[in-house]
């Protein structure tokens, strides 16, 4: 019997047009411009342990982060620069506070960009004069990264806190020192903890520059807490056409912000989906344990290589409906599960056969695409029990 997969090959439609941003290199990442919206995070390891701090980053190389930012506090944290920027398989930046000499060790070490916080480096705006030439001279991009927590005093005592026009005022006037001496490779943050102030903020600088944006909610918080508070601003504003990179900052291990980063992407439209679970809520209805169902799927098909929407569903009422638009699917009810491929119902399986059934017509999808889901490569380890 021949099947109609129809894997969708193209890239998804955007919810919005993308708001027109210049375009600048970080490394050997296009950002802004009609370049895609790339996923960001840090490193938490000491970056003056080379070793552990290159370890960190492959991992987050295999999650899918694009950039990686390491933390610079100190000089023996600088000295580590030149090494981890040569090995690094991703670009680094390099995040700098209170020393302005550790702006020119990173731009020295071949770092692929540098985020300064103005609002705690000593005499930044002195700085800036040097900083942008030896900037230009090394074709390094610069983030004017403000920040809620450390925002200039002057700011603080003319607006009271930290409001959105504050954070605004404070990107805006440093862009403009840098500008003065012909600098415009700048990308811009301006981040706090309330989701509702960092829309504000963003939605005010997008009207009033074309620099790209960097968008974050800092400190957002653990893993839960901040996967909600970062999936609400994200989406409140690349749902606008507004972001080029984002970080979900979260107290967990950084491979989880990426996760979460490369997910609000997918839900939106802005990246191609990889395994997206469809499946029950709590309900009543349902006839089979979902939620067991739901995860030992989700568990085996994790590093599936093809792009796969798979329907987890376990009653009558919108189980075959959305088994039926889903790649690969499953209606349950009465002990058994109908499955089904691209809106076809292939057999019948007993409750205990479903997911060693799902599994098996996930590899069969990728046999028929060509992919090898048996060797050495990402997919290898899905096994059908």
């Amino acid at each position: 019997m021949s099947i109609d997969l129809g894997i969708p090959q193209a890239r998804p439609r955007p919810i919005a047009p993308r708001r027109r941003s210049r375009q600048i290199m970080v490394g050997s990442v296009p950002v802004g411009g009609d370049s895609p919206v790339s996923v960001q995070s840090m490193t938490t390891t000491l970056t003056a342990d080379v070793n552990a701090t290159l370890q960190q980053i492959a991992e987050l190389t295999a999650s899918g982060c694009q950039i990686v930012r390491v933390a610079v506090p100190s000089q023996d944290d600088a000295d580590a620069l030149p090494m981890i920027a040569r090995k690094s398989q991703i670009p680094v930046i390099a995040d700098i506070h209170f020393q302005p000499k550790y702006v020119f060790a990173a731009i020295d070490a071949g770092c692929a960009a540098v985020r300064v916080n103005p609002g705690n480096i000593k005499k930044f705006d002195d700085k800036v004069g040097e900083i942008a030439r030896a900037a230009k001279d090394a074709g390094i991009p610069i983030r004017i990264g403000v920040n809620a927590g450390s925002l200039d005093k002057r700011l603080l005592e003319k607006y009271g806190k930290a409001t959105p026009e504050a954070l605004v005022e404070s990107a805006l006037w440093e862009c403009s020192l840098f500008e003065e001496h012909d600098f415009r490779d700048i990308k811009i943050s301006v981040k706090h903890n309330d989701p509702v102030v960092m829309i504000n903020a963003y939605r005010q600088l997008a009207a009033q520059c074309d620099y790209p944006l960097h968008l974050g909610v800092t400190e957002a918080g653990p893993a839960f807490q901040g996967t909600i508070k970062s999936s609400v601003a994200f989406g409140a504003l690349l749902a606008e056409g507004i972001g080029d990179t984002i970080r979900v900052s979260l107290s967990a291990p950084p491979a989880e912000e990426v996760k979460v980063g490369l997910a609000i992407l997918e839900s939106l439209g802005l990246r191609e989906r990889g395994l997206e679970i469809v499946s029950c809520p709590s309900c009543g209805r349902a006839q089979v344990d979902v939620y067991s169902l739901a995860d030992q799927v989700t568990a085996a098909l994790q590093d599936f290589p093809v792009p796969l929407r798979v329907a987890v569903m376990g009653c009558v009422v919108n189980g075959p409906g959305e088994a039926r638009e889903a790649d690969l699917g499953v209606a349950s009810g009465n002990g058994k599960g109908q499955i089904f491929v691209k809106g076809q119902v292939v057999k019948t399986v007993p409750e205990s056969a479903i997911v060693e059934t799902l599994i098996e017509e996930a590899v069969r999808i990728a046999d028929e695409m060509g992919v090898d889901v048996t060797g050495e490569g990402p997919g290898a380890d899905v096994t059908v029990s």
